[in-house]
Order: C-alpha cells, then sequence, then structure tokens
C-alpha cells in the first residue's frame, strides 16, 4: 500500500496532539521568564525514565497559547511525535539538554510550521528506524522557522525534513542519518549556513522540487563531509549537496569532503550558483551542472581528488549556459575504471571557460563537447600542466563552434590542442598544425610547454 507522506505527517500530528483546549482552559498558567516557561512548572521532569511525550505536548501546546518559549533544562528527555503548533518555540541548553526517541518515530512533527523554533537541543534518534521519507525533525507548510544551535544524531531516516518551509537552519551539526542529513522540497526561502554535516547514508543537504521552478535556497559556509551512497544508482545520491529542479540555488563557501560522488549536484537547476567551495576526495564528478538548464556559474571553487573537476554537460537535454572561472582543479583520475574520466573542466554549450588553472589530470585538462553537442564555447587564459590531453574539441560533422586562445599547456603527454570524436583522438597536435580543416574552430596565442 502506498502511504502519501503528506498525509502521514499530518495525521502523526493530529495523533499525537492532546486538545488544545488543556492550554487555554488551564486554571493557572505557568509563571513567564525573560527565558520562556520552565517546562519544571510544568510537570516535564529532566532525566525521568519514563516516555515524557504526554506532558511534554501539554508544556509545547501551553507556551505556544502564551507566545512564550518553552525552556528545557539539562538532561535526558525520552518523547517522540511531538506535535509543534504554529509558534512553538523549544530551547534547550546547548549540548546538555537531550531529546530521545523512545520508539523509532519523529521527536518532532509540525504540519503548519509558521514560526517554529528549536534552539540548543541535542535531539537524538538512537539508530531506530524512522517511517520512510520522514526525518526526526519534519516540519512542513511554515515561514520563519528557526533550527539553530542543535545536534541531531543517529536518525533513522532524514536528520531534518522540511517540505514548504521559509526560514533558516543554522550552528546546527546533523550527523549519523541513515539518508538525507537535511532535506527540503519546494523551499519558500531557506538558508542553510554554518551548519556541520557528517557521515549522511545518502546526501548531505538535498534541495528539491516536484515541478521545476525558482526555489533560491541559499548553502552557505557549511561544513560537509563522509557522504556515503547507501541507496546505489548513477549520482542521485552520494552528494554533499544536490540541488533537482530547484532553480536560482545558491551554494557558496562550504568546505566539503570525501563523499562517494559529488561535492555539488546541479540536476535540472537552472541559475545555480557554486562558489568558493573548498572540495576535495569526491568519488566521481565533484561540481556538476546537468540536464536540463540554463544558466550556472561555477567560480572561484577548489578541487583536489576527483575523477572530473567540473561538468556542464546535457545539451541534448538542454543543458546551456555556464561560466567556469577561476577554480583549481588537481588530481583527476579515474576511481571506478570509467574511460573518458580524469578531466580537470568538461562543457558542452554556450559556455566561457576562463582563468582556471589545472594539474594533473589523468586524461585531460579540458574537453569540449561530445560528438554534436558542442556550440559557442570559449576557452581563454587557462593554465593546464601534467594532463595527458592539454585540450581536447569536438570535430565530428554537426559540431559547434570553440575559441581555444591564450591558454598555457606544459606537460601534455598527447599532445596540447586534439581534436576528438566522443572519447578518441582524431587529429594531430592542432596547437601545432592549426586548425584550417575546422571552420568553426579558431585556435590562437597559446603558449604550449
Amino acid at each position: 500500500m502506498t502511504i502519501d507522506r503528506r498525509a502521514f505527517v499530518t495525521g502523526l500530528a493530529a495523533a499525537a496532539a492532546p486538545s488544545f483546549a488543556y492550554a487555554q482552559g488551564a486554571r493557572t498558567a505557568a509563571p513567564i521568564s525573560a527565558f520562556g516557561i520552565d517546562a519544571a512548572t510544568l510537570g516535564v521532569r529532566a532525566g525521568s525514565p519514563d516516555d515524557q511525550t504526554p506532558v511534554l505536548q501539554r508544556a509545547i501546546d501551553q507556551a505556544a497559547a502564551a507566545r512564550a518559549p518553552l525552556a528545557l533544562a539539562p538532561g535526558v528527555y525520552r518523547a517522540s511525535d511531538l506535535a509543534l503548533p504554529a509558534g512553538a518555540q523549544i530551547t534547550g541548553i546547548r549540548g546538555a539538554t537531550r531529546l530521545v526517541s523512545s520508539r523509532g518515530r519523529p521527536l518532532f512533527v509540525a504540519p503548519q510550521a509558521d514560526q517554529v523554533t528549536l534552539a540548543g537541543l541535542v535531539l537524538d534518534g538512537g539508530g531506530l528506524r524512522l517511517p520512510q521519507g520522514l526525518g526526526l525533525v519534519s516540519l512542513m507548510n511554515g515561514r520563519g522557522v528557526k533550527i539553530m544551535d542543535c545536534a541531531i544524531m543517529g536518525a533513522g531516516g532524514h536528520g531534518i525534513h522540511l517540505e514548504g518551509i521559509a526560514g533558516e537552519i543554522t550552528g546546527t551539526t546533523v550527523s549519523g542519518a541513515a539518508d538525507v542529513a537535511i532535506i527540503s522540497r519546494d523551499a519558500k526561502g531557506l538558508t542553510i549556513a554554518r551548519n556541520i554535516v557528517r557521515e549522511a547514508g545518502n546526501n548531505g543537504i538535498q534541495i528539491l522540487r516536484e515541478v521545476a521552478g525558482e526555489d533560491g535556497t541559499m548553502v552557505l559556509d557549511n561544513r560537509i563531509e563522509k557522504i556515503r551512497n547507501d541507496s546505489g544508482g548513477s549520482g542521485q545520491f552520494g552528494n554533499a549537496v544536490n540541488a533537482h529542479r530547484a532553480a536560482q540555488v545558491i551554494v557558496r563557501g562550504n568546505r566539503i569532503h570525501d563523499c562517494a560522488f559529488s561535492a555539488v549536484r546541479g540536476n535540472s537547476a537552472s541559475g545555480i550558483e557554486i562558489i568558493g567551495n573548498a572540495c576535495s576526495a569526491l568519488g566521481e564528478v565533484a561540481l556538476y551542472s546537468e540536464f536540463s538548464f540554463e544558466g550556472a556559474v561555477i567560480a572561484n571553487n577548489t578541487v583536489d581528488g576527483a575523477e572530473v573537476g567540473v561538468s556542464v554537460a546535457n545539451f541534448n537535454e538542454g543543458g546551456r549556459i555556464a561560466v567556469v572561472q577561476g577554480n583549481i582543479f588537481r588530481n583527476l583520475s579515474p576511481h571506478h575504471n570509467k574511460d573518458g574520466h580524469g578531466i580537470g573542466i568538461y562543457v558542452e554549450a554556450d559556455t566561457a571557460v576562463t582563468g582556471n588553472v589545472v594539474e594533473n589530470a589523468s586524461f585531460a585538462g579540458v574537453i569540449a563537447g561530445w560528438g554534436r553537442y558542442l556550440r559557442d564555447v570559449t576557452i581563454t587564459g587557462n593554465v593546464v600542466r601534467s594532463a595527458d590531453i592539454g585540450v581536447g574539441v569536438s570535430v565530428v560533422p554537426g559540431a559547434g563552434g570553440a575559441i581555444i586562445a591564450n591558454n598555457m599547456i606544459s606537460g601534455s603527454r598527447r599532445g596540447a590542442i586534439l581534436g576528438m570524436d566522443h572519447i578518441a583522438v582524431v587529429t594531430e597536435d592542432l596547437a601545432k598544425d592549426g586548425a584550417a580543416r575546422y571552420a568553426q574552430l579558431a585556435i590562437t596565442g597559446n603558449r604550449v610547454n
């Protein structure tokens, strides 16, 4: 039987929440301090061996009704399926207030998550398997959401699962998630900044839309490492950051290390900006813009260790328009014995490649085009060192134009500039012999050592 995820989350909250009238009808209001309402005054007990879901739920509802934070003292609280009404604020002492999932269920769910805040909490899933598609924190349909200074560990599914959310996740560590550490669907204005994401089973941060369109999520200054690919596939999983159908996403200033596939993978993600990320030890293409996209800026990144430094691909699917500028790509070599890998920069259509440095690429520093899928590419002012092929360019019938000018190409073992038929070399070195045979090419001013 197929279970609709949205209906399931709503059902969880309805089942978990007692009557909201409890908060409104309580005879004695809990005292509110500058820090909010002390949960202990509402019967919540730190360190209790009992499941405190009912008493915690009543406290959450009463604090939300009073428009006050619910303050949890240091200690362990065992609970699950806590429903957060709009405006709920749960605060703890960072590193000391721990909520433990008591039976392999989400700790917090919110079908209408406007102005929900979680701060200073340790949320521990204990590795218990969660219902498919849910996170230890599952929030839907909300603006002004904040998750800050939390630690989310041992989620037996996603760590944080968001749908239709505007808000921010900051200063939070998500570790040991069995599936995706942070997953967002159909965001309305989301910032994910200055977090630590490590040891996730599939993706680190995943940004999805049901239908391709404006998303605008910003992924800034995070540390992401040790991302596996437990679910298999050809690149859907195993990425530090994965944007699918999400337009105008910015991925900037992140430190990314040790991922099964890519550091940043944009799939049908128009207008993606991948800027200033430091990436190492990647299992496939480090920086990827693929399938039906228009517009990608990939600039000022460093990549040390991958099969391919950057790929701007799938002109056959409508993928076009990119700038690849000012990057450093080093130590590119096959990991899975795939033909053609060991490439610094690969591009196809309507793309400027300028001011990059590629060093130690086992196959090629730069490749432009795949068969007839080449159009309007410039490769200018780059440095290519110690590659088997300096620059390879498609020369098959139907391939479009390219300018290869003013590059420094040093130590190319097979040739500095070679004409290609897909993966096969089909010309002598065009840096020496010129490109007179190929009217679509302009090759000039390159320095070859």
